[in-house]
């Protein structure tokens, strides 16, 4: 497999034969592309393996930064990895070093930490090469969950037989598939390459295993020539895949799928894209949710609003990032649970965008408001939304009642305001007790008064609208 470069190039306009600078990746692609190779061979830190929050949002790496990686015990429990990025800044005139990825094992015996060291031998070669022939290290007896392993050194002819054995062995054996594929990638660079280099055995494979090592691979050019072989029967399961393999090669491989294959189920492009949210690239989700309606017959126009509480979850940027891209009618189609997820936030800009959009408080307008006026240092954020458009049905009285127990007075009376009968929410409030917030009953019984001697505000059957 190549190596992960930290700088990009392409062929010169002017003479193709020559590369030229082409910026810097970004270091989130990076850290998918690096966990991607070592998941596929077995080498995640069973606890944790995390991109620092300083590198997120789009930062990049700097212009001729180098990588390296030190390995230790904790000061509490478990073993620690530590992946740092060291480079020279023309404006401060001095080198610096950044914490980038840390990674961490529960173990903590000595084979814990060879297993470490072996994981943090693995990252500076992805960056550097290999640098040699000479034959790998692994780990027997076990990938992820034992920590009495053995580390034993092969000679080349030791790396060859066991290669064989795992290859039969992946023949033979579904179930042990993963973990022969992870020591395959451990020994050889990639399965890809050991398919092409020996030949024999791997042929028996169908065209579509070996697209879809292809794929884990990132062999571009191996997917070229097997895909369209496999395309007709194996499309939906090849997008998925390609979706989820990050960097440029995963955007390629994904890009060629969409012009080949014109139309996915849903649920295939559904996985698809939550693939592309699971690996934090943007620009694949951007992609995949434009070309959308191309490819998916009777799309469901809930869909985007689908992804983007999807994302809310671990990758809130490409959540704001799908809503400020939405039409208002994929935005009233949106689950109200979108608004509900950016209430726990307090997020007003996207609230807002939302609310503006036209989205529905539907069954999660109780949540949305309590969330906003509990405490009532954001009753505000409650205010303005009801100013602005967002939505209620006229018979949510819990979501009145909610503001009544957090004394949120402005509130209430815009519930009111917008269409809420006060004199129905009373006989419903017998049933649900509310001591302790007379002052705030009072204060909407007043206004209710003065609503009734005024005319009576126009209703819409269903819901309300505000401004």
């Amino acid at each position: 497999m190549d190596i992960i470069e930290l700088e990009r190039w392409k062929p010169s306009e002017a003479d193709p034969c020559k590369l030229e600078y082409a910026g810097q990746p970004t270091a989130q692609e990076v850290f998918e592309e690096l966990k991607h190779r070592l998941e596929g061979m077995g080498y995640l830190p069973d606890e944790y393996f995390l991109m620092d929050s300083h590198w997120e949002n789009g930062r990049e790496i700097p212009r001729d930064a180098d990588i390296f990686c030190t390995t230790d015990y904790g000061s509490s429990e478990g073993v620690y990895l530590d992946v740092y990025l060291k480079w020279y800044d023309e404006n401060q005139k001095k080198s610096i070093t950044s914490s980038f990825i840390t990674g961490k094992t529960l173990g903590e015996n000595g084979s814990d930490l060879d297993r470490m060291f072996l994981i943090s031998s693995a990252i500076t070669k992805t960056f550097h090469g290999d640098h040699a022939t000479h034959a790998r290290y692994m780990k027997v007896g076990g990938v992820e969950y034992d920590t009495g392993g053995t580390v034993v050194h092969l000679s080349q002819q030791e790396h060859k037989a066991i290669i064989e054995a795992l290859v039969e062995q992946r023949e033979r054996q579904e179930q042990a598939m993963s973990q022969t594929e992870q020591l395959l990638r451990r020994m050889t660079g990639s399965i890809t390459e050991y398919v092409n280099t020996v030949g024999m055995r791997p042929l028996r494979m169908s065209d579509y295993d070996k697209a879809i090592l292809a794929i884990q691979d990132g062999e571009l050019s191996a997917f070229k020539e097997l895909y369209p072989k496999a395309l007709k029967d194996h499309a939906d399961a090849l997008l998925i895949e390609a979706a989820g393999r990050p960097g440029a090669v995963g955007r390629k491989m994904t890009l060629l799928l969409l012009v080949d294959a014109e139309q996915f189920p849903e649920t295939a492009y559904h996985a698809a894209c939550q693939k592309a949210i699971d690996i934090n690239d943007p620009e694949k989700v951007s992609f995949l949710l434009e070309q959308a309606e191309s490819h998916v017959p009777n799309l469901d126009s809930s869909f985007y609003g689908e992804m983007a509480s999807y994302a809310y979850l671990d990758h809130r940027f490409i959540a704001k990032e799908i809503i400020k891209r939405c039409s208002k009618e994929q935005i009233t189609a949106a689950p109200p649970r979108l608004l509900e997820q950016f209430a726990a936030d307090k997020d007003f800009r996207t609230l807002s965008a939302l609310v503006e959009k036209g989205i529905s408080g539907g069954p999660s307008a109780y949540r949305t408001l309590h969330m906003l006026t509990c405490g009532g240092h954001d009753s505000w954020i409650a205010e303005e939304l009801l100013e602005k458009r967002m939505w209620v049905d006229l018979d949510d009285y819990n979501t009145l009642h909610a503001c009544v127990q957090n004394d949120a007075v402005e509130v209430c009376k815009l519930l009111l305001d917008g269409g809420i009968d006060f004199d129905v929410y009373q006989q419903w409030a017998k049933n649900h007790p509310c001591a302790g917030h007379e002052e705030t009953l009072r204060a909407l019984a007043d206004h209710w008064s003065e609503m009734q001697m005024e005319q009576a505000p126009t209703q819409e059957i269903g819901g309300q609208t505000f401004g």
